[in-house]
């Protein structure tokens, strides 16, 4: 995991490898998608596709630092963490699975507004202006997002918009986990995170294939099982990348950086036709977008 080190400033010789690294996760997030649609052409739906990647990368995990297993069994707060990560994994998965990616993602990155909420609730710090302003600001892009062409109501209307919503404030509650348990290992923490992946979207699937929403796993095949260990391995090596630029950037230099995934998933959803740029979606994104910056700052 990562070590920790002084933190070189933004604009330093030794801040371009970190920084690369933060993109190299931003990327791997970003066309998460295109991977997951694949997948599910070959009968493997996102939420079982959650299971066995993620389900691959505690296995390494557990392997590498054996060590995180005792710490999260003893730490009862991490199971929070295992709830917030694993909700947000299996939403933000299926969501940009059968979704518009690129309203997915922008409706994911309302981050700002839950993150002072939660911060409020749960860290007991003050609201200020300018976090009221971040929240209003995301608002507004998300209502602008959400505006029916006939008129209405601006509100989700389809499940993958509930899924972008869900995930990005599930998402929210994990950074602030995060930031409150920061004391933790980081081998526990990165354990409860992936583990989250199968303890939640495990029984969602099973549920709702029972119930007939989803379909079952479909029988091993070479064709889907490699594919799951690969992107298995690519967000592996997307968090490590994320802990090691992490540890030596700043962390406002940090969110700026991470922000980069909504451009990747944008870019190759419009290139692969996953996705139809609109004016109100520009104007509703670049405020949401704009409040993520602030955010950082």
């Amino acid at each position: 995991m990562a070590i920790d080190v002084a933190a070189p400033r933004a604009g330093s010789p030794g801040a371009a490898a970190p920084a690369l690294a933060l993109l190299a996760n931003a990327f791997v997030w970003g066309v998460s998608w295109w991977p997951l649609r694949e997948l599910q052409a070959l009968g493997l739906h996102p939420l079982w596709a959650t299971v066995f990647v993620y389900g691959s990368v505690v296995l390494a995990i557990s392997a590498w630092r054996p060590s995180a297993w005792p710490e999260l069994l003893r730490t009862p707060v991490l199971w929070v963490l295992v709830a917030a990560a694993g909700t947000t994994n299996a939403t933000f998965n299926w969501g940009v699975t059968v979704g518009d990616v690129v309203r997915v993602v922008l409706l994911f990155y309302l981050m700002p507004l839950w993150t002072v909420l939660l911060a409020r609730l749960l860290l007991g710090e003050r609201m200020t202006r300018a976090a009221a302003f971040r929240v209003a600001m995301a608002l507004v892009g998300a209502a602008v997002v959400l505006w029916p062409e006939g008129g209405g109501l601006p509100l989700p209307r389809t499940l993958p918009e509930w899924l972008g919503i869900a995930g990005g404030f599930s998402f929210a509650l994990n950074n602030v986990m995060l930031r409150r348990e920061a004391h933790r290992p980081q081998s526990a923490r990165a354990l409860a995170m992936f583990l989250g992946g199968v303890v939640v979207a495990g029984p969602l699937a099973a549920m709702l294939a029972l119930n007939g929403v989803v379909p079952p796993p479909p029988a091993p095949a070479p064709g889907w099982i490699a594919g799951a260990l690969l992107l298995a391995v690519c967000f592996l090596g997307g968090n490590l990348a994320l802990q090691y630029g992490a540890a030596r950037l700043p962390a406002n230099a940090t969110a700026v950086v991470m922000i980069t995934e909504v451009l990747f998933a944008s870019a190759s959803a419009v290139l692969l036709g996953a996705a139809a740029i609109t004016l109100p979606l520009v104007i509703g994104g670049t405020l949401i977008v704009g409040a993520a910056l602030l955010a950082a700052r």
